[in-house]
């Protein structure tokens, strides 16, 4: 599936991805891994909802003196002899990598994962330029062979099954022997390490991400499971780091607070199995690293967050727990969100960055469960951004003009509680009397006026006995009546 910078299309890939078999099957995976495995390593550590609120307040602090921290940030890599590159936008960042990469006569570029670089479409603007950008995780490997985006931002190509993997190896990797066994998933991890090794050796320019820029020390530290960060970093000439501004942490002492909470919400560890600082060029006594080293710090309309209603969306420290927890996602996928941030993050995320024009549809698909705000080890409110998305939305008369009057319709009893009481009274007597009635399926409506999105899919209930307000009503009361008694 191809996806774009833009998300109106979001419902129609919603029922694609439902009606996809293998891939109901592979989002069955999301629920039944990360989910408990996060749930056992926050058991294991007691002061873990302590770390949260420290890990919030550590963001906000950093947030709150942005500018100061990015300015000690490139003091300090200056120092030891690196460059620190602000791009605004996705195009300043594009070439300034590209002048980069240009200036090493780059022909190979070896990449560690990272969703700064899906956002601002390295890969393509490389290729145009003659060059090729080669993904070393694992995950970004393979959706890189398929020409996808990733699905899930731990885990790309979570959306898919080995047999899929095996056939995209023997596609692409057609020197190989074509008797050879890929039935085993250790086979296909041998393979690409054989394959990625040759790459890791030839690359002139190394490009990683970054989950945090510590400005105490002018370090970039990125946090893996299979290694290939290292060698993307260290094996070539060049080193560029690709990071957001909101990724600035003060001191080593607070990064330290931020990994504890990490890889426990990602991935169910305790610590990720690798955790690297790189800070500045090989030095002198130095056995490896990159003679270069470049940090491009991106923008591209995050500045433009702070001080807003969705300031706390920029605490994020990707480790994916929202998306693992909420049913949309387990029900649609990464793709379905059409850009790069899927889940209940990228909700809130991506309208921020691209417009409500485009991004406005995906604040709409969550059910406000609050799982996802649950879990997030920065307990960022993701619920309440996506309702002020939602109002930004329909004040702008963005969303379909059959919402627009639905919500007018409804406001106008809403306004006045008293006829809204009473018909929603009326209503519910009438559907539970209907639902009773000769003819209908006990208890149940598979057919209802204004209703059909829902019985398109699943019987509607008939309503049985009192309404919320009147049954809430009651137990007031009741309440009162036992405190006088």
């Amino acid at each position: 599936m191809s996806v774009h910078p833009t998300s109106p299309q979001f419902k129609a890939n919603a029922g694609h991805a439902l009606a996809d078999a293998q891939l109901q099957r592979a989002m069955g995976n999301v629920k039944k891994g990360f989910i408990e495995k996060r749930r056992a390593a926050a058991d294991r550590l007691p002061e873990f909802e302590a770390m949260r609120d420290s890990a919030r307040d550590i963001k906000d602090h950093t947030l709150a003196h942005l500018d100061l921290y990015l300015e000690r940030y490139e003091e300090k890599v200056t120092q030891v002899g690196g460059h620190v590159h602000y791009a605004r936008d996705a195009a300043e960042a594009r070439q300034i990598i590209l002048d980069i990469c240009k200036a090493q006569d780059a022909k190979t570029v070896t990449k560690g994962k990272s969703m700064i670089s899906e956002e601002i479409g390295i890969n393509a603007y490389l290729e145009a330029a003659g060059m090729q950008p080669v993904e070393t995780d694992l995950g970004e490997y393979i959706i890189q062979l398929r020409n996808e985006m990733p699905s899930h931002i731990i885990a790309p190509a979570v959306h898919l099954n080995a047999s899929q993997v095996e056939s995209d190896f023997r596609r692409v990797h057609k020197h190989l022997d074509k008797e050879r066994d890929l039935s085993q998933p250790v086979q296909l991890l041998t393979e690409a390490r054989a394959v990625l090794r040759e790459r890791f050796l030839a690359a002139d320019v190394g490009i990683t991400g970054a989950n945090f820029l510590v400005a105490e020390t002018g370090s970039s530290i990125i946090v893996t499971n299979e290694g290939n960060g290292d060698l993307t970093q260290t094996l070539p000439r060049t080193h560029i780091v690709l990071a957001s501004i909101e990724k600035i942490i003060p001191t080593l002492d607070d990064v330290a607070q931020l990994l504890r909470v990490l890889a426990r919400s990602a991935t169910g560890q305790d610590l990720s199995v690798y955790t690297t600082f790189s800070t500045g060029p090989r030095r002198s006594g130095d056995v490896d690293g990159p003679e270069n080293y470049h940090v491009v710090i991106l923008d591209n309309g995050r500045s433009s967050m702070l001080g807003t209603s969705f300031e706390e969306m920029l605490r994020c420290i990707r480790c994916g727990a929202c998306m693992n927890h909420c049913p949309v996602y387990h029900a649609v996928g990464g793709h379905a969100y059409g850009w790069v941030y899927p889940g209940p993050m990228g909700a809130v995320l991506t309208p921020s960055l691209i417009g409500v024009d485009k991004g406005g549809h995906l604040p709409n698909a969550s059910t406000f469960c609050g799982r996802c705000e649950s879990v997030c080890p920065v307990r960022i409110p993701l619920p309440k951004m996506m309702r002020h998305w939602r109002e930004r939305e329909f004040e702008r008369h963005l969303s379909p003009a059959t919402v627009r009057a639905g919500l007018s319709f409804w406001g106008y009893f809403a306004k006045r509680p008293r006829l809204y009481r009473f018909t929603t009274r009326l209503a519910m007597g009438t559907l539970g009397w209907l639902g009773r009635i000769k003819g209908q399926r006990k208890g149940r409506f598979s057919r209802l006026p204004l209703a059909g999105g829902w019985t398109q899919y699943r019987d509607f209930p008939a309503p049985q006995g009192a309404t919320f307000q009147e049954r809430w009503r009651r137990e007031q009361d009741a309440g009162k009546r036992k405190e006088a008694a």
